[in-house]
């Protein structure tokens, strides 16, 4: 089939309600950004100028829409957006830190992105497009799972390239160790891993990142594998190669709200650029620098999937630096 699209991701698309000041009353203002990590991934990709298709559900509800209305503003294909009838959207509340980070509450019990059904999947998105990509929201409740599983495997069939973003979230699941065992079975599935540092913590134990990095690749035979770390930057491994860049640490962070899918994205056009056969130690630290400014533009600004930097903002940003 004619690879039309160039990433379809499946997962979750939800609200996260974020802190926006105090009303004359004192009580905390709410805004409602449109989230989920897999569609944050697109958005991105759509300003670099990409073709993506999403493949999730939503409730049939005030924030469905909202999210629906977002999603297809920013360019990605919602043919396969499904509206639950009977489940609400999911919602997420988001409390931010004064250094920018993050504590989550999810109102998702159950939530419509976890009511997706494997017959619910559109195969031809996935079949028509050159990376498929997952993280394991989409596999903490047995219907989403499956349907989960049975989109990898049709790309798997259809020769896509699979990306994989645990993105874990802890109060999401019934118990740590079925994480752990949904993030493993993800890292058997992936060419492409994008992990970050807490969670090769929690998978292994160690904050030696080269180690976990060497378990990984020993265990998984992943092609590339990326850690994200923080504002200290992110490193890739590929081959017999291991590559850091640091990070562009910037005085005017607000939250840190979509910046690792922000990475993946970035790091996900440079394959569909430049391939995945012969890497460079030169590809690699350009694949590295420009996620990780893309990352560090985005903490600066509310929100991130209607926020996205352009190529051209990231280039400058580099120069700039």
């Amino acid at each position: 089939m004619e690879k039309i699209y160039d990433v379809t991701a499946l997962g979750e698309l939800l609200i996260d309600f974020t802190e926006n000041g105090t009303s004359v009353q004192g009580n905390p203002l709410l805004e409602a950004n449109p989230g989920g990590a897999p569609c944050n991934v697109l958005a991105m990709l759509e300003k670099l100028g990409k073709k993506t298709a999403f493949i999730g559900k939503v409730g049939k509800d005030m924030f469905g829409e909202q999210l629906k209305t977002a999603v297809e503003e920013v360019g990605i294909d919602t043919r396969n957006l499904v509206m639950d009838e009977e489940v609400h959207t999911t919602l997420a509340f988001v409390h931010t830190y004064p250094d920018g980070d993050r504590d989550f509450s999810f109102y998702r019990n159950p939530g419509a992105d976890m009511m997706l059904k494997k017959e619910e999947v559109d195969e031809d998105l996935i079949r028509g497009a050159k990376i498929f990509h997952f993280g394991t929201l989409s596999s903490t409740h047995e219907g989403v799972r499956e349907a989960t599983r049975y989109a990898i495997d049709v790309a798997k069939e259809a020769g896509c390239i699979v990306s994989f973003d645990p993105n874990l979230r802890p109060p999401l699941w019934k118990s740590l160790d079925e994480a752990k065992a949904e993030i493993e079975y993800g890292l058997s599935k992936c060419d492409i891993l994008k992990i970050s540092d807490n969670e090769v913590e929690f998978l292994f134990g160690t904050t030696d990142y080269d180690e976990g990095a060497r378990l990984i690749r020993e265990k998984y035979q992943i092609p590339l594998v990326l850690i994200t770390l923080g504002k200290d930057g992110s490193r890739a491994y590929y081959k017999d190669l291991r590559v850091e860049v640091p990070g562009f640490v910037q005085e005017h962070t607000i939250e840190t709200t979509g910046a690792g899918d922000t990475f993946c994205a970035n790091s996900l056009n440079y394959i569909l650029e430049h391939g995945m056969e012969e890497l460079t130690e030169e590809n690699l630290k350009e694949l590295l620098t420009f996620a990780n400014a893309a990352a560090s533009l985005i903490t600066t600004r509310k929100g991130a999937l209607r926020v996205m930097p352009t190529r051209e903002e990231i280039k400058n940003f580099i120069q700039n630096v």
